[in-house]
């Protein structure tokens, strides 16, 4: 591992940012398709070339593989082979009772067919709802396909730390695992970092500026109100409620403009230089909208922290109460605060 690169198997590194897909979804705005493959070839000059998306980010596979294809033209296959695209698998919550190897395989070959490639370089697992128990058996067929030479790697999204001990216990050989992790949330600490330490699976993780939240933007401005712009906000002001409200907020951020003065970078960009430090931690996955953005994102591999940054930031969340549980155990509470805003059934009428 160096400070801008990470080998998450054999042989296969990745970027120590990736470049998240889920603002291309067209949910934070309209989307100029010829700009956005123009943004996502400049994040890869900026030295972030490993990028995420899923089958379930609305035209976003696509747009990434515009951008392959348009690097291939342009400066050749090395340069086209050097982007790294990681993907998600995400069965509607309706098809998990009824999921069979046939439905797996054929969203695998429409992420092929979308990033215009022969082969996935990674594909991460999510399932909605454990009482439906064929996660390890979907696993298995995602295994298949593997050995098939349809995907380079496996991981999971989401996967609490019973249930992924369960898919390893079957045999499966998982890279990593996708999941939410910030100074506001360190559930994957409470004890999936043990699991994933013995098994030799990293963390590639979402959340780490809190959708936005995490930014000289919020500091020193009012607790708003609703509704907030987008469901994105109104996920991580639970997350902020739950890690001790407005006021510790505050204090957080002020904490990690100190940090951030020091070392001449904004707040977003220690709070996700943060993460990166964490065990098991092999890359962050932030968004951007716009290509300045993008930019500004691979200085998040360039900062490094000292004791002092460290313990200042650690006072802070010293003071919260933190998020309780495994991973994604809120989020699975489909009638509590933070499942009730899920969407679980975004692949409906498109397979």
């Amino acid at each position: 591992m160096t400070a801008k690169a990470f080998e998450l198997s054999p042989g296969y590194a990745i970027s120590r940012v990736i470049r998240g897909g889920w603002q291309l979804a067209g949910g934070h705005g309209a989307i100029d398709r010829s700009q956005a493959v123009g943004d996502l070839i400049a994040t890869f000059d900026a030295g972030i070339w490993t990028y995420d998306c899923a089958d379930i980010y609305t035209g976003v596979e696509e747009l990434i593989g515009a951008a392959r294809l348009r690097l291939a033209n342009e400066r050749g296959l090395d340069a086209a082979a050097k982007m790294k695209v990681h993907t998600k698998l995400v069965p509607d919550l309706e098809r998990l009772a009824t999921i069979s190897r046939d439905y797996i395989g054929g969203i695998v070959d429409q992420s092929l067919r979308r990033l215009k490639t022969e082969r996935l370089d990674l594909v991460q697992f999510h399932w909605w709802d454990y009482a439906q128990p064929r996660y390890v058996e979907a696993m298995g067929w995602l295994n298949e396909l593997r050995r098939e030479g349809k995907l380079r790697n496996l991981g999971t999204t989401n996967f609490d730390t019973p249930r992924l001990a369960e898919i390893l216990s079957a045999g499966i050989p998982l890279v990593s695992q996708q999941l939410q992790y910030s100074v506001l949330d360190q559930r994957p600490a409470n004890s999936l970092a043990a699991l994933a330490e013995e098994n030799g699976v990293s963390f590639l993780c979402y959340g780490s500026v809190a959708g936005g939240f995490l930014s000289d933007k919020w500091l020193d401005v009012a607790e708003p109100g609703t509704p907030l712009e987008n469901r994105s906000l109104v996920k991580y002001k639970l997350i902020i409620d739950d890690f001790g409200g407005w006021d510790l907020f505050q204090q957080l951020l002020r904490a990690l403009k100190a940090v951030g003065d020091r070392h001449a970078v904004d707040i977003a960009t220690i709070a996700s230089a943060w993460v990166l430090e964490q065990p098991r931690v092999a890359a962050v996955i932030v968004g951007a909208r716009n290509q300045a953005h993008a930019l500004a994102n691979a200085k998040i591999m360039d900062v490094v922290l000292d004791a002092d940054d460290r313990a200042r930031i650690a006072a802070v969340i010293a003071r919260g109460s933190g998020l309780e549980g495994d991973v994604y155990t809120l989020e699975r509470d489909r009638h509590g605060r933070h499942g009730s805003i899920m969407h679980y059934n975004l692949n409906a009428g498109r397979i």
